[in-house]
């Protein structure tokens, strides 16, 4: 259980709430959408129809599930959102404040497809022959839907598909947005603290998994209270797990939950976050089940000397593809190639995933205010993997650490 001055501290930060709202602001909102107004006055739209879930949720807050039901943000170019939804989600668009209307069809793929009721709608608007931006052809989705394009129902229409338009503007976080990821942070913390604290020989990564992730979770939604609204899809809350990276089963990074038991001698890779306000963290560790024999060391030390090159060539003005390489010259004067798997890290915020990338072939330029992780490993089969992970925010003059989870050997070693 968390002792009490876990407890105590957690508490206290009710204070700092009273300070500080966890969510984004209208004026926050009100700067992302003049950014967009902008872009569409310089290439002349009258509208711009958002299919990305992810852009829909940081234009208006709106977070949802998407399915083989279309559904769109229509942004005019006098500044007016509307949301474009099966009758399933009227009720749900119509409470965020920041949609300004919603249309809706009846379902999918229902007597009338719901491209061509989009179109009929869009006419009606005057904007059926217009110059319409989009960040796609209409909409995609993998579970089952068909449909056409948007160009195909608007023939009329001039659509002018600009893919990456809230993707750019996502890769600067606001100071709003850096607070939420802190907080996301602070209980992915205390989550990888507890999975920490039950990781015992003859216990099952689940059980493990699960217990540190709900008493986290009680802990952070009694300490935040109402304040705390998780707008997600997925798992509210915090968690903290493995996913399957147990033990030789280490060496695969995106390995998969396979409820193993850990047993003495079993390398540890974790990972913990929260999601608040949409926004997430992320923080990776290796450990031990027991004392670590001195491959096992040599490989750690490596692992974390290689995480301190990508840090210290982290800085404004830089490219990310500098970054990616100053980590793999680390790699070839240690002759470590054959443990290689991936890339240095990436920006995350409102995805675990996001643009731009600590890649070779990635030319970012680094900017204040970026957020990215930190995870360049090594993995070795039949022993184990290697990585630590830690999220940081670009700075003016470098970067700053919004994860904090120890990162010595002798503090990560459980049993």
């Amino acid at each position: 259980m968390v002792t009490a001055n876990i407890r105590a501290i957690l508490y206290r930060g009710k204070e700092r709430l009273k300070k500080m709202k966890l969510e984004i602001s209208r004026e926050e909102y009100a700067r992302r959408t003049n950014a967009v107004l902008d872009s569409m006055k310089e290439k002349d739209l009258d509208a711009f129809i958002f299919w990305n879930s992810t852009s829909i949720f940081y234009l208006t807050g709106f977070a949802f599930i998407p399915t083989e039901r279309p559904m769109c943000l229509v942004l005019t170019k006098d500044g007016q959102k509307i949301m474009f939804v099966p009758r399933l989600e009227v009720e749900h668009a119509q409470e965020t404040p920041e949609v300004h209307e919603v249309w809706h069809y009846p379902e999918y793929p229902g007597e009338k497809h719901p491209m061509n009721v989009l179109a009929g709608l869009l006419s009606e608007r005057g904007l059926g022959g217009g110059n319409l931006g989009a960040d796609a052809d209409g909409y995609g989705s993998s579970q089952g839907y068909r449909g056409p394009k948007l160009s195909e129902v608007l023939p009329s229409a001039k659509v002018v598909v600009l893919r990456d338009l809230v993707e750019k503007l996502r890769m600067i976080k606001s100071q709003e947005e850096i607070a939420l990821i802190r907080e996301s942070a602070k209980w992915g913390n205390l989550a990888h603290a507890l999975l920490q604290e039950y990781s015992k020989p003859g216990r099952t990564e689940n059980e493990i998994s699960m217990r540190a992730s709900l008493e986290a979770t009680m802990m952070m939604i009694k300490t935040l209270g109402k304040s705390y609204n998780p707008l997600s899809a997925g798992r509210a809350g915090a968690s903290a797990g493995f996913r399957g990276q147990i033990g030789p089963n280490s060496a695969l990074p995106h390995a998969i939950t396979i409820n193993a038991v850990l047993k003495p001698g079993d390398v540890l890779v974790t990972g913990a976050g929260a999601s608040v306000a949409g926004y997430g963290s992320e923080l990776e560790r290796t450990m031990f089940v027991g004392e670590p024999d001195s491959k096992k060391r040599r490989f750690f030390q490596l692992m974390k000397e290689v995480q301190e090159v990508a840090f210290e060539n982290i800085r404004p003005g830089r490219k990310c593809s500098e970054v990616d390489a100053a980590v793999r010259a680390f790699y070839d004067r240690h002759n470590l190639w054959e443990y290689w798997r991936h890339h240095t890290g990436h920006a995350l915020g409102l995805l675990g995933h996001e643009a731009p990338f600590f890649d070779i072939g990635d030319d970012t330029v680094i900017q204040p205010g970026m957020v990215f992780s930190v995870e360049p490993g090594l993995y070795v089969p039949g022993l184990g993997g290697f990585r630590h992970s830690d999220t940081v925010v670009v700075t003016e003059t470098g970067i700053d650490f919004i994860t904090y989870y120890p990162r010595e050997l002798e503090n990560l070693i459980c049993g």
